[in-house]
């Protein structure tokens, strides 16, 4: 399953999608972590140190090495240049798995505590000014079109803060968005505005209530998120510990958190798989990128009508 973290910036939702990915990790799961936010901590999150991460390339930086590798030899796609951030795949792409012979998460991925740890990158002195943060975003959107992620694997993103996810279609690219909300009137405020702009988008958001302290915190997350509200971590020393830079085992974690990470792996585990909606989101939001700029048609030639990702697709068998 394909899971995002999202929530307002302090939110923890980095802190959630580390404690997260350790916990997958731990119960030995395949799991992918991606750091697709502006500030990258989520390696640092994961205990990994400074000057592995400073040796860790960077997905954004090389997208023309990333689309040379997913373009495969689909005739729809002519060359590497000819590839947006949004083209689907279509037969004849380089699909992706989680586990196994991987050319990305081997030129692109570090072991994290157990986990593939891959990060956007941040800004360089050369972006300030000219690119927006998106254009290295763009990167994992297009690993995670073409990755067929199987049962018991996951990929754990940490989004961008805010509503800044839905610049571009990455928001449709997960299973399940836990979105990590505070029980602060601010904190709910990104979830409504979050829950709205993914309203006709067919989008599984669940809010994991965090830093909550007592009963009061809880009604207050019920009131304002209502069903949405699916579990809650409580005021955590253990979590304390993660942002001040230590790495405690998670065996120390508290029995209470620890079972709220065990629900959220429950909910994931239980929302069905849908290929269809995967694959016609691509091909949505693909078009919709297409009209927007030049050589629309260009673009729009690069759907493959008979093309279905999923399980069958690795197979070379189309829809």
């Amino acid at each position: 399953m394909k899971i995002a973290f999202a929530g307002k910036g302090g939110s923890g939702k980095t802190t959630l999608a580390a404690l997260f990915t350790r916990y997958l990790a731990a119960q030995r799961a395949p799991v992918v972590a991606i750091d697709a936010d502006i500030n990258q901590h989520l390696g640092a999150a994961l205990g990994v140190a400074e000057s592995r991460l400073a040796r860790l390339p960077a997905l954004g930086a090389h997208l023309t090495e990333i689309k040379e590798i997913l373009r495969g030899d689909n005739p729809r796609i002519p060359s590497a240049e000819a590839m947006v951030k949004t083209t689907p795949p279509g037969r004849g792409s380089r699909l992706l798995t989680v586990t196994g012979q991987n050319p990305v998460h081997a030129r692109f991925g570090a072991d994290a505590r157990g986990a593939t740890l891959m990060v956007t990158g941040p800004y360089s002195e050369e972006d300030l000014g000219v690119s927006c943060y998106h254009s290295k975003v763009g990167a994992a959107e297009m690993y995670l079109n073409h990755l067929v992620d199987g049962p018991g694997e996951y990929v754990v993103t940490d989004m961008t803060a805010g509503a800044d996810s839905f610049s571009s279609g990455l928001f449709t690219r997960f299973d399940v968005t836990f979105l990590v909300a505070e029980p602060t009137l601010r904190g709910v405020g990104v979830y409504r505005q979050y829950a709205d702009y993914a309203r006709d988008h067919d989008v599984e958001i669940r809010v994991i209530g965090n830093k909550v302290r007592d009963g009061q915190d809880v009604d207050f997350l019920r009131e304002h998120v209502g069903d949405a509200l699916a579990a809650w971590l409580t005021h955590s020393g253990f979590v304390r510990s993660m942002e001040k830079g230590r790495h405690p085992e998670l065996a120390e974690l508290e029995e209470d958190n620890v079972k709220t990470l065990g629900r959220m792996r429950d909910m994931v585990d239980a929302h069905p798989k849908d290929w269809a909606k995967f694959t016609r989101q691509s091909a949505e939001f693909h078009l919709r990128y297409a009209r927007a700029r030049a050589g629309a048609a260009d673009l729009a030639a690069q759907l493959d009508p008979d093309f279905l990702m999923g399980p069958a697709a690795l197979g070379g068998e189309s829809a």
